[in-house]
């Protein structure tokens, strides 16, 4: 899971919730901002070397940035890495050239190796997209961002002076140069909050009166394009006063994907996990988390809050993996395989609540996948409601190496447990 600045809506960080948000790149996030008005420089997308060699020429600019293309922050401080042995090919996935010479070199260095960053892990990412946008006289750096806060049921508005930084190290050190506001949905974003936003940041005259316009229609774009997160770092103010947006990143509610059909078009799937996009043209919800426990249950608030309890009791949750309410025999099969998956899950929890999705379905669907995937790993099963009698009936019959708990709590220290004792 990308992190970014989510947890920054009460001074620390937690960005966009488990699954429901689909990220796109830059470029293409500048295209949206174009449309709607929204300040940004002349660039250009490429993928190869010579496409950036064009983009330099058409833009008839001596001083541009070529910039990697991957769905995580920290590219300009990132670094890359040969895909064949992993030796090091060059520090920064961002870098200005001044010359048609230091294109060739940064778009060689830069298209088709790994790119790791402070939020790709080590890992990394392969850089297959290039943008090559001109340059920008700036006389100051700022950062912005609107995001959803679920607690406050607003849209929240961050910015601060500190831009072209890691906004978290912000946060950290000096939370009071992180200004906020929140914007009731129903009264939409309040001449006064810009303004006074505005203010907070320094802006006088020509420079005030362009973040007040842009913010405005930034605002207008989040609703209307029912995004979950809209980033600018940095967002730059010219020696001209303008204020232009030097960076996009974009998330948009997945929930919302039925009013959007043109989120297909500019979906990248080469920066999704394969696992991930399976589970979901299975049905699931699936989201790999960096723990070990694999977690199986219906529905995503219990699913939130197994993981919780899972924490609670000193484990890791390896996934977010939803299979919703009315999952059968084979899509629970196909929810044990894409947890298994995963080479550091050492234990696995399934909890569930049958209400409309029956216990026995469950169970038999838990033994089919036992037997069939030869699972190795301790397994705890929590069933109640519909059908649990039934349910925990075929569980004790199958002579499997199944663990039965009666709730939530039983169920995730018993798997904590297991996975302890497991590695004593």
């Amino acid at each position: 899971m990308q992190k970014s600045v989510s947890a920054l809506f009460k001074g620390g960080v937690h960005f966009p919730q488990f699954g429901g948000n689909m990220n796109i790149h830059e470029y293409q996030g500048k295209a949206l901002f174009e449309k709607h008005g929204v300040n940004v420089l002349k660039g250009v997308h490429c993928t190869s070397v010579q496409g950036a060699l064009d983009a330099y020429d058409n833009l008839n600019s001596k001083v541009v940035a070529v910039k990697s293309q991957i769905h995580a922050g920290g590219r300009g401080k990132g670094t890359l890495y040969s895909p064949e042995d992993r030796s090091l090919v060059m520090e920064g996935g961002v870098k200005i050239a001044f010359s048609k010479e230091d294109v060739e070199k940064y778009a060689t260095n830069i298209l088709g190796n790994i790119l790791v960053t402070i939020q790709t892990g080590e890992e990394g990412k392969v850089v297959n997209n290039l943008y090559i946008e001109s340059g920008c006289d700036i006389a100051h750096e700022y950062y912005l961002a609107l995001l959803v806060d679920r607690e406050a049921k607003s849209v929240l508005i961050m910015a601060s002076t500190e831009g072209g930084v890691d906004i978290e190290e912000v946060a950290e050190h000096t939370p009071e140069l992180l200004h906020k506001v929140h914007v009731d949905p129903n009264a939409g974003l309040l001449g006064y909050q810009a303004r006074d936003l505005a203010l907070n940041l320094g802006l006088k005259g020509a420079a005030h009166k362009s973040f007040v316009k842009m913010l405005g229609k930034l605002y207008n774009m989040f609703v209307s394009n029912d995004c979950a997160m809209v980033e600018i770092n940095p967002l730059v103010r010219t020696g001209d006063d303008e204020m232009v947006a030097l960076d996009a990143k974009i998330g948009f509610d997945e929930n919302a994907s039925f009013r959007h059909k043109e989120w297909e078009d500019v979906r990248d799937l080469s920066e999704e996990e394969d696992v991930e996009i399976r589970a979901k043209e299975t049905g699931l919800s699936y989201v790999k988390l960096d723990g070990n426990i694999g977690c199986l249950v219906n529905g995503a608030g219990l699913a939130m809050a197994t993981m919780d309890v899972i924490k609670l009791y000193g484990g890791e949750p390896a996934n977010f993996l939803d299979v919703g309410g009315g999952a059968n025999e084979e899509q629970v099969k196909t929810a044990f395989s894409i947890i298994l998956e995963d080479p550091n899950v050492k234990g696995i929890l399934v909890n569930i609540f049958g209400g409309i999705m029956r216990c026995d379905i469950i169970a038999r669907g838990v033994i089919a996948a036992t037997e069939s995937l030869g699972l190795e790993v301790p397994l705890v099963v929590r069933l109640a409601g519909t059908n649990v009698e039934e349910g925990k009936a075929i569980l004790a019959a199958s002579e499997l190496n199944i663990y039965p708990a009666d709730d939530l709590a039983e169920g995730s220290q018993k798997i904590v447990e297991l996975i302890s004792g497991g590695d004593e």
